[in-house]
């Protein structure tokens, strides 16, 4: 008999839940009011469900301990990502893995975390259809709980210095040794006080 109350719950609550998105749907809402208010709907009719069914499975549901228990978990379960993402958040707190002004690259994307919040986590993306890691103009905001299911790289961690390449055409017509005298005069000209530096941390490093 329980069985059958629960499973004439779940379909009152998914007919209500249809319902409801529908009618919404039929006022002419954008696509990201639908969205939240599709969330909303569904989280709430979970709640009530979980709130049902346990009165319908635990004869104890009276108790309040129970009907703590019982919300809390019901709680959990609707709300899972922002709670993921709150956990995210305290382990970034915590753990470090990343702090702002640092150059990160989380997943696919890649850029300066310039905000780190509840929920989400912010940088301005660098790379994706612009060369040579220039910063794209967008900002780009990433769920806290990235951080526990996607691979991340940070720029600055334990070495300051990342290895790139500049390609130089040079034709077979061209005098190669000429070519990498004026190169190296370039770079010792420009980056040799940021080479000794660069070795220096790269001793350290290792």
């Amino acid at each position: 008999m329980n069985l059958f109350w629960t499973l004439l719950t779940l379909v009152v609550l998914w007919t209500l839940r249809l319902i409801a998105v529908r009618l919404v749907a039929k006022r002419g809402r954008d696509a990201r009011s639908l969205y939240t208010w599709r969330k909303t709907v569904t989280n709430i009719s979970a709640i009530i469900g979980i709130l049902i069914i346990g009165r319908i499975w635990f004869e104890g549901f009276q108790s309040l301990a129970t009907f703590a228990g019982l919300l809390t978990a019901g709680l959990a379960i609707a709300l899972r990502d922002p709670l993921v993402n709150i956990a995210g958040w305290m382990f970034i707190l915590w753990r470090k893995p990343f702090v702002i002004g640092e150059r990160i690259q989380i997943g696919s994307i890649a850029g300066d975390i310039v905000d780190i919040r509840l929920f989400q986590f912010s940088l301005l993306e660098i790379g994706n259809w612009v060369a040579a890691d220039q910063p794209t103009g967008r900002v780009v905001h990433i769920p806290n709980g990235k951080v526990f299911t996607e691979p991340q790289s940070n720029y600055h961690g334990g070495f300051n210095y990342i290895w790139n390449e500049i390609p130089v055409l040079v034709t077979f017509e061209s005098n190669w040794e000429q070519a990498k005298k004026l190169l190296d005069e370039i770079c010792s000209r420009h980056a040799s006080h940021i080479s000794e530096t660069a070795r220096k941390a790269f001793r350290d490093a290792a």
